[in-house]
């Protein structure tokens, strides 16, 4: 990638970095969009879609911590985020199904969290109602809201809807380099892994934004969560019809996705988890299906997938300047899981921010103070990663005594072939992964079907200590979420730089 100067580069080529370059293209100004992998390779590609004021109990738990006024903002920010994005899709002809959406429970006990819901979302003026207890559903219900005209649609046909409508105006959108630290002057310059790119304004657009000026990986919480897609044979009932979501534990999301000359498929979404919590992510999906099976019988799964999300304590997503960096450096994180409305509405934002403008929901939302309650809801955060971290190390150092013994059983062996191979953990699909010492240095050692890989078991963002995705084969860190292939390369960040390689000799 050449040395270059835009008036903004991009950084992030999910919904919230390309509507943001579009806003400001549209402006006249010359934007750069920088992406480590591909469109849509990570949030935005793995979202259920849902673009709906609806969201489970985000306005009740808001208002715990802000005033009214506050809510009020954040849904009109919402709302114009729906209403932009709803505009531009029906102009470029992507497809987008108008549905109902339901946030539902199923235990008695948690129904005084729907009357929460209710008051707080009709106080802000959304249209919301109880539901009959009958909401298409094939299992009972104790109590249910119910949105009107909320929309569902594939968010990758909405990206790349957005890269060739940028394409087509000039913008550069170059995939496959990764952004690794920035630096300011009279320009921002981001220095990646194929050469420096200088800009006027620097948009971070990155899910957990990747510099550490504003501290955001210490104000927010991260978590993966799962989605199966499955077909339903034509004698084994009807799929649901509208937008689903559960405020029970764990949460249930549902929604169907319609396809070209076939029966629609069902979303099946929950179990969600902290990234990197010490678990069999391939037991969550286990459990997913278990649940598929249970209430729609004869359902065949076709795909399965993950998402990562992230969540501020106030449930307010962070939206701004980043701290320290002259105001030129913007960012948006923190979506709570509702990203398709406050993607857009951040981009709004950002790009107000940059030309100059003024919205006033924006500055409601700018303005907020942090509670002494965000600030104990902060504290306890912190000292949970604190505990991962030492919790990690503690148990890397406890490996060396497994290492050594392992390694004088391996030797015994080697001189008695009798005995066999090497008795290796593995799981059912026939990959595993696990955290040795070599030395002083904690090793992450796995094992898939293409090869066994040794890289350093060391994040490279603020040193925790990995533990394996046995779902994914990935290396995932329970301090950031910061998340590496098995060879080592960033998937997810804060991090930006790769792990390194253990040649398996290697000694400190």
């Amino acid at each position: 990638m050449p040395d270059d100067t835009s008036d903004v580069l991009v950084v992030g080529a999910g919904l919230t970095g390309l509507t943001t370059a579009l806003l400001l293209r549209r402006a006249g100004l010359k934007v750069t969009v920088i992406e480590a992998r591909s469109v849509g390779a990570v949030t935005t590609g793995h979202t259920t879609a849902k673009l709906s004021l609806l969201q489970g109990t985000i306005l009740s738990d808001m208002r715990k911590h802000f005033s009214q006024e506050i809510v009020n903002a954040y849904v009109q920010a919402n709302l114009e985020g729906q209403a932009w994005l709803l505009r531009y899709l029906e102009e470029h002809k992507v497809a987008v199904q108008q549905r109902d959406a339901f946030t539902y429970t199923t235990d008695p006990s948690r129904i005084e969290l729907l009357e929460h819901e209710i008051r707080i979302a009709q106080n802000a003026g959304l249209d919301v109602h109880w539901a009959a207890t009958e909401i298409g559903l094939p299992f009972p219900v104790q109590a249910a809201l119910r949105l009107k005209d909320q929309a569902q649609f594939d968010p990758m046909d909405v990206l790349e809807t957005l890269a060739s409508d940028l394409r087509s105006r000039g913008v550069r959108i170059v995939e496959g380099v990764r952004v690794r630290k920035a630096t300011s002057g009279s320009f921002t310059a981001l220095h990646t892994d194929k050469g420096t790119n200088r800009a006027q304004h620097v948009v971070l657009a990155t899910g957990f934004p990747i510099l550490d000026r504003g501290l955001y990986f210490a104000k927010l919480t991260h978590s993966r969560s799962y989605v199966a897609a499955y077909r339903m044979p034509s004698a084994s009932g009807s799929l649901p019809e509208n937008m689903y979501l559960s405020v029970d534990q764990p949460t249930r999301s549902l929604r169907t996705v319609p396809q070209y000359n076939a029966p629609d498929l069902l979303l099946v979404g929950g179990n969600d988890h902290p990234v990197g919590k010490r678990i069999s992510e391939s037991e969550q999906l286990k459990d997913l299906d278990d649940w598929a099976q249970q209430h729609f019988p004869g359902v065949q799964a076709v795909h399965q997938w993950s998402a990562q999300d992230y969540q501020s304590a106030n449930m307010v997503p962070f939206v701004g300047k980043l701290p320290r960096s002259s105001g030129n450096i913007h960012v948006a994180t923190g979506y709570n899981k509702w990203g398709m409305t406050n993607a857009v509405a951040a981009a709004l934002q950002i790009s107000s921010n940059i030309l100059g403008g003024s919205i006033p929901w924006a500055e409601t939302l700018s303005h907020r103070i942090t509670s002494p309650r965000d600030l104990a809801e902060g504290a306890k955060f912190n000292a949970g990663v604190a505990r991962k971290l030492l919790t990690g190390w503690n148990s890397a150092i406890f490996a060396q005594e497994a290492s050594i013994q392992d390694s004088t059983r391996d030797a015994a062996k080697s001189s008695n072939p009798v005995d066999g191979p090497s008795d290796e953990p593995k799981t059912e699909q026939g990959s595993n992964g696990w955290v040795r010492r070599q030395g002083l240095k904690p090793v992450a050692i796995s094992t898939t079907a293409e090869k066994t890989c040794q890289v350093s078991a060391v994040c490279s963002h603020l040193g925790g200590i990995l533990s394996w995705n046995d779902a994914e084969e990935s290396w995932d860190c329970p301090l950031h979420g910061s998340r590496f292939s098995p060879t080592g390369q960033v998937l997810e960040g804060p991090a930006t730089q790769d792990l390194k390689t253990i040649s398996p000799d290697e000694r400190s």
